[in-house]
This record gives structure tokens, C-alpha cells and sequence, in this order.
């Protein structure tokens, strides 16, 4: 028997080809590396696809889209190994949760494993630095999160401010502030919303084909409780509001404001883009304003990541009249 392979630089590989019967080892060398099999890439994802184009189209906007094909590939590979959650729902279940504007997803029911959450919070991290999208100082600021034994712990306040922030009073479940974040926690807010997105919407696939969602009617996600960051004008014209931490999709009314519940259509303004796929709807009484995809005579399905980046012109026109996010 041949005893080891022979080694001569990483450049030359050897390769045991087989033995005689005299117990002699022939050596086939392989010099070119080129000749080594290729292990085929992981194809792009229609998002990915999609953004890729949309780099071609508008340059402008190359870091902004180059940071989250990267954020998708990361969120790809964390999220298909979640498993899928299990939480019980029918009619009844919803209804209560409806009256009570109580989100469906308890803290504990999310398939979170630490080992997964410290990697990804700490990849987010380092894509968002890279691209300038994430202050030095608030690098190190949310980076004592990843050392801290009580990263989960801290993870749970986050989620539960959101998730209980809407209930009604007498059913909260939750004592203390649940205002939202503060201009000083906006950015590690956006950290751990990105962080978080592969183990909700890994909830969220559960919800999303249910017909009991058809049964919530409040503006804000009825599975984790977040708000909506981008909207779709479905082909029936009616507009579904998309959760901005879990991508959740449920019915809304398409001229009321989700922020303040203002329905009064001579106070709420619309304009869209000349090619009319997107459209910004604004609140005249909170001065706040949601972005939509208008899928009635598109070629594609809402892609919120894509069309979040997009549409960064219309956030720069909607903030320049006045609104804000």
C-alpha cells in the first residue's frame, strides 16, 4: 500500500490512481488547476436576478443594491435552515387575537438558535459597515450585543416592543414604555430587523397562506406586530401592507393611513412613477408616507428588497415634500 500522497506546492495536486500487484503506487499529477473539477454556484434567486438588472438600469444606485444582494445571500443561507415553526390557528384564535389587536407570534415560538443569531446579527453587521451604511459608532455600540451573554434577551425586548405596542391596553401583556425606538436606537433597530427577517419570515410562510388572515383588519403585522414598509396594489386593486421585519402581506383599506388611521381621502396625497409601477401614498395629518409596487399590469410578483431599493428616488421625493418614512 502506498503509504501517502506526495506533496510538491498548492499548485500540484497528486492523485492516487490505483496499485499494482507488486504493492507499487501509481501517481497520476495533476499541475493546472484549472483542470479540477468545478463545483457549480448556487443560482441566483429571482431577487437577486432582479437586482442585478435593476444595477444595469440605474448605477446610480450600484452600493446600495451590491449591499443587499449581499444582505439576500446571507439571509438565504441562514434561513434555509431554520426549521418551520408550529403554532396553533383557526377562525376562533384569530378572532381573538383581531379584538384584541394582539399579533399571533408568542417570543418563544420562534425557532431562534443563538449560534444562528449571533452569525447572522454579526454578518449584517459587517455588510452594512462595508457599505457605509452603518456609523463607526454604532458599529461598536450593537457589536457589545454579539459578546453579550444576554443577546437573546435583548432580541426578545425588541421584539416584544413591537409585538405588544398595538394591543389593547387592558390585554397587554407586557408592563413598561413600548413607545417606539428612539432616534438614537434607529440604527440598531435596522440592524436587528435585518438580523431577525430569516426567522420571521420563516414564520410568516405559515401565516401567509392561511385563510384565517383574511380576518385581521388592523394596520400593523398580525403575526409579529411590526408595521408596514412597502405595499402591493394587488390586480384586483386592492392594496396588501408588507410587514417591515417578517415581509408578512395582509388586506388593508388602499386609501387609509396605517400610521395614524386617518381615512379622510382629501387629506391623504398620491403620486407615483411616470411608468406608474410604484406609488407613494402620503398622510397629510401625521406627514408620514408608504411606497407601493402596482401589480396590475406588472410582469412579476412585489419583491420588497428589490423594490425597496428601487424606489430610494421616491423616499428622496416624498421627503422633499414634507413627508417622512
Amino acid at each position: 500500500m502506498c503509504s501517502s500522497l506526495l506533496r510538491a506546492g498548492p499548485a500540484l495536486v497528486a492523485l492516487r490512481e490505483r496499485e499494482t500487484d507488486t504493492g507499487a503506487c501509481m501517481i497520476r499529477f495533476v499541475t493546472d488547476a484549472d483542470d479540477r473539477p468545478v463545483r457549480p454556484g448556487r443560482p441566483d434567486t429571482p431577487e437577486t436576478t432582479e437586482l442585478r438588472s435593476l444595477r444595469e438600469r440605474q448605477p446610480q444606485l450600484a452600493d446600495a443594491i451590491d449591499m443587499h444582494i449581499d444582505l439576500l445571500a446571507l439571509q438565504r443561507r441562514v434561513q434555509v435552515r431554520i426549521p418551520l415553526p408550529s403554532f396553533d390557528l383557526d377562525a376562533a384564535i384569530m378572532g381573538r387575537h383581531q379584538k384584541e389587536a394582539r399579533a399571533l407570534l408568542r417570543f418563544e415560538q420562534i425557532p431562534l438558535e443563538p449560534t444562528d443569531l449571533r452569525l447572522v446579527l454579526r454578518q449584517t453587521m459587517e455588510i452594512m459597515r462595508r457599505f457605509d451604511a452603518l456609523e463607526s459608532a454604532d458599529y461598536e455600540s450593537i457589536e457589545t450585543l454579539d459578546r453579550d451573554a444576554g443577546l437573546v434577551a435583548v432580541v426578545e425586548d425588541w421584539y416584544l416592543a413591537a409585538a405588544e405596542r398595538h394591543v389593547v391596553p387592558e390585554h397587554r401583556s407586557r408592563a413598561g414604555s413600548l413607545d417606539a425606538p428612539g432616534q438614537d436606537d434607529g440604527a440598531r433597530d435596522q440592524v436587528l430587523t435585518l438580523a431577525l427577517r430569516p426567522f420571521l419570515s420563516r414564520c410568516a410562510e405559515i401565516l401567509q397562506p392561511r385563510a384565517e388572515l383574511a380576518i385581521w383588519s388592523h394596520p400593523h403585522c398580525p403575526l409579529c406586530g411590526g408595521e408596514p414598509d412597502f405595499a402591493v396594489i394587488t390586480p384586483a386593486a386592492e392594496r396588501h401592507l408588507i410587514c417591515g421585519r417578517c415581509t408578512l402581506r395582509w388586506k388593508f383599506d388602499p386609501l387609509t393611513c396605517p400610521y395614524c388611521h386617518n381615512d379622510d381621502r382629501s387629506l391623504i396625497s398620491s403620486f407615483a412613477t411616470s411608468d406608474g409601477q410604484y406609488r407613494v401614498y402620503a398622510c397629510n395629518v401625521c406627514k408620514r408616507y408608504l411606497k407601493a409596487y402596482d401589480g396590475r399590469q406588472s410582469t412579476r410578483p412585489v419583491m420588497p428588497m428589490v423594490d425597496s431599493v428601487a424606489t430610494l428616488p421616491l423616499d428622496a421625493a416624498a421627503m422633499q415634500r414634507g413627508y417622512r418614512g
